[in-house]
């Protein structure tokens, strides 16, 4: 597992919601569904997206913005252009009095819009995330970040467009897979760029001692883990790997561990099915006792009370 696949590794996209507007100036939507993580993709036309207290960012045709939510956001054809639709949470559209749009500008297929003839072309993706893996990665983003045509070679956009509008059994499987690769790739062509401020656990990745430790704890989670058996299995001194894990990661290896093995119990966690004991097994804790007295030190809040809680975006 690496860091930008931990995003998708806990809720990964099912039966994400997926739509391609056509517009005709003037346009202008006031997004306030509070996905946690929304993608747009330029197929056609350009676009602004003004967060709300940042600055307005154009994109042009094969660009992709990711908007880190729930803050909302507008999406308009001109920065003057004042809002005249409000998505809602659960993807409800309506005009700016509430009057749901929904039969008015259906345009078939997971399409929707004002003219099936408009200039402008995006495609919409939002992920309904409240998963602990994904927080760590999700911390690291700014609210907008955009990779733009010119700056990556990926297929990924126009076979979305041509996807998208089908109408086959198993398509939301397909589309939801899409979307997973599509946010991959554009967080890793992101991250990769000259002067990116990737958080130090990703950059990590790349040293071949670190790296290697952070693979086995993520991807082993209960095992017995000691700084002693990652240094023996990076083959290095255990002074040498905490050393050198601490400098790149910003903490010691198994302040490291405890913190992925919580995210990932408070994934589980949400699971009504599944029993404190048994996520205690998963995680690398022997008890429900000794994970609810680590969960509730490093968390503030015992597994029943997070189980119980409103999932936060």
């Amino acid at each position: 597992m690496d860091a930008v696949v931990g995003l998708l590794d806990g809720p990964r996209a099912h039966g994400a919601f997926l739509l391609r507007s056509i517009l005709t100036p003037p346009w202008s939507l006031r997004i306030q569904d509070e996905a946690p993580l929304s993608i747009a993709a330029m197929v056609r036309g350009d676009a602004w997206v003004l967060p709300d207290g940042g600055q307005p960012t154009r994109l042009a045709a094969g660009d992709v913005a990711v908007i880190r939510g729930p803050a909302p956001y507008t999406v308009a054809d001109d920065p003057a252009t004042s809002p005249r639709i409000v998505i809602h949470p659960g993807q409800h559209c309506t005009d700016l009095a509430g009057n749901s749009l929904a039969a008015t500008m259906d345009l078939g297929v997971r399409t929707w819009g004002d003219s099936p003839d408009g200039p402008t072309v995006v495609l919409t993706g939002a992920y309904q995330l409240d998963g602990e893996v994904s927080r760590r990665l999700l911390r690291a983003l700014p609210p907008l970040l955009v990779v733009t045509r010119d700056s990556w070679d990926s297929p990924l956009v126009p076979l979305l467009a041509d996807e998208i509008v089908k109408d086959e059994p198993g398509q939301e499987a397909v589309l939801d897979r899409l979307l997973d690769l599509l946010l991959i790739a554009v967080l890793r062509t992101w991250f990769a760029r000259q002067g990116a401020a990737a958080p130090g656990w990703y950059q990590a990745y790349a040293d071949p001692v670190v790296g290697r430790a952070l693979r086995l704890m993520q991807s082993h989670p209960a095992h017995p883990w000691t700084v002693a058996g990652l240094a023996a299995q990076t083959g290095v001194s255990r002074a040498a790997l905490a050393r050198r894990f601490t400098e790149l990661v910003g903490e010691p290896p198994m302040t490291f561990l405890t913190g992925w093995r919580l995210d990932l119990a408070a994934d589980l966690l949400r699971d009504p099915e599944t029993t404190v004991g048994a996520v205690a097994r998963q995680v690398g804790y022997g008890s429900a006792f000794a994970l609810s007295a680590a969960f509730k030190r490093v968390r503030g809040i015992s597994p029943r009370d997070h189980r119980t809680a409103r999932p936060a975006g």
